[in-house]
């Protein structure tokens, strides 16, 4: 089967479109600096109101399944969506030092360019003790499915 120019053009023009839709969809930024704080989540029965998170607006009423299923986390990332669009979104963090994984939900916003993990979620993902002695973690992250239906 033989293509003309103009189909084999816009065959191209589809694939570089799908392509695109894609990479925009993948949202992922590398070596963001991961701070910590103290939400005591479990201490605090899940709560988003008791603990402050800006998310607790849209969020607070979610069922404990969801509040409790990931590791919390503040997002001011470079990449991303921001404010209210960001609530509930889950991220896969990776310590560049060590390669630990976690999947993290979005549930509050900070300020500091990008992620304020649960002190639990960090001491999860700093296997060697570096970020504590830094006082930060370098990460990659990227949004991820957080497998809710």
């Amino acid at each position: 089967m033989t293509m003309s120019v103009g189909t084999r053009s816009l065959s191209t023009a589809l694939l570089l479109f799908a392509a695109a839709a894609v990479a925009a969809t993948a949202q992922q930024a590398f070596d963001v600096q991961a701070t910590f704080n103290y939400y005591y989540p479990a201490q605090n029965n899940w709560d988003l109101t008791a603990v402050s998170a800006f998310c607790a607006t849209w969020d607070a009423s979610m069922p404990l399944s969801w509040r409790e299923k990931y590791g919390w986390t503040s997002f001011c990332g470079p990449v991303g969506p921001t404010g209210e669009a960001a609530c509930g979104l889950c991220l896969l963090v990776t310590n560049t030092a060590t390669g630990a994984q976690l999947t993290v939900r979005i549930m509050d916003q900070c300020s500091n360019g990008g992620l304020d993990l649960d002190q639990g979620v960090f001491a999860q993902l700093d296997t060697d003790g570096s970020g504590y002695a830094n006082g930060f973690l370098t990460v990659n992250y990227e949004f991820a499915d957080c497998g809710d239906s």
